[in-house]
């Protein structure tokens, strides 16, 4: 399926408060075009929120975020919508909709409105559907779906906005070991710029060009996974021992717990 050259993500300053209290403070991380970073740290790090800035779910109090240079909050939202695609952690799932009807909504900010499907807009749903083995599923109601299912329905969905930017938000939750590394490979092969909240340590070292480490609304180091994750950073951010090791055919990192 056709998709837009990758954008480049540029993150400055972003601070974001509720009354008192920062979730998220000065944090700044450039995303070079078709990179795929990973956002790490545990529960409460500011993660999401930082993330939520980017696919405009909230402004940021006090910062940019830029896409190829623009900041989307002084664009309509629309334009946003054909920018960047997002697949969140938890989607309600209690409506009628089909596997098919849930990806068509993804080529919604490229119509005008009551537009009837048109020919692009259908090879672009079938592609996605093909990419995604999702063909046998087409008629299925999105509901009837196990969680790993809807996973793929709901990237399938952000594919389709031919996004320059996709944001995934712990994407591989609801899915086993084998569908965790499918999903996150096939997001690296699309060629997209990609920017992810994972907590799989070992999967992210895997799949990431590159990591930010957060802890307490800051990112506290960011680089190459090698660089990142060291057992004494681990042990500081996550208040847990780890030993790593090298994967025997991959050559990654392979964190355990000591």
């Amino acid at each position: 399926m056709s998709l837009i050259p990758p954008a480049h993500l540029e993150i400055k300053g972003v601070c974001v408060r509720v009354g008192a209290q920062s979730l998220v403070h000065e944090i700044s991380l450039d995303v070079p075009p078709g990179s795929f970073v990973g956002l790490l740290g545990p529960n409460g790090a500011g993660k999401s929120t930082l993330l939520r800035t980017i696919y405009r779910a909230r402004c940021p109090d006090a910062g940019q975020v830029l896409l190829d240079g623009v900041d989307p909050w002084t664009r309509p939202a629309r334009w946003g919508a054909q920018c960047v695609g997002a697949v969140l952690q938890d989607m309600p799932a209690d409506f009628p909709l089909s596997v098919r009807d849930v990806i068509a909504m993804g080529r919604a900010p490229h119509q005008s409105a009551y537009a009837a499907e048109n020919a692009h807009d259908r090879a672009q749903i079938d592609a996605a559907m093909a990419l995604l083995e999702l063909g046998p599923y087409a008629d299925r109601l999105f509901a009837t779906l196990s969680g790993g299912e809807r996973q793929r329905v709901l990237l399938g969905r952000a594919l389709v906005q031919q996004p320059r930017l996709l944001v995934l938000d712990e994407p591989t939750n609801h899915l086993d070991l084998r569908h965790q590394v499918a999903f996150l490979t096939l997001v690296r092969q699309i060629g997209v710029t990609v920017i992810a909240a994972l907590h799989d340590l070992t999967l992210a070292a895997m799949v990431c060009d590159r990591l930010a480490l957060m802890d307490q609304g800051r990112i506290v180091a960011e680089g190459v996974p090698d660089d990142v994750l060291t057992p004494k950073r681990i042990a500081q951010v996550y208040g847990l021992e780890t030993v790593i090791q090298r994967h025997p055919t991959r050559g990654t990192l392979v964190i355990l717990p000591a």
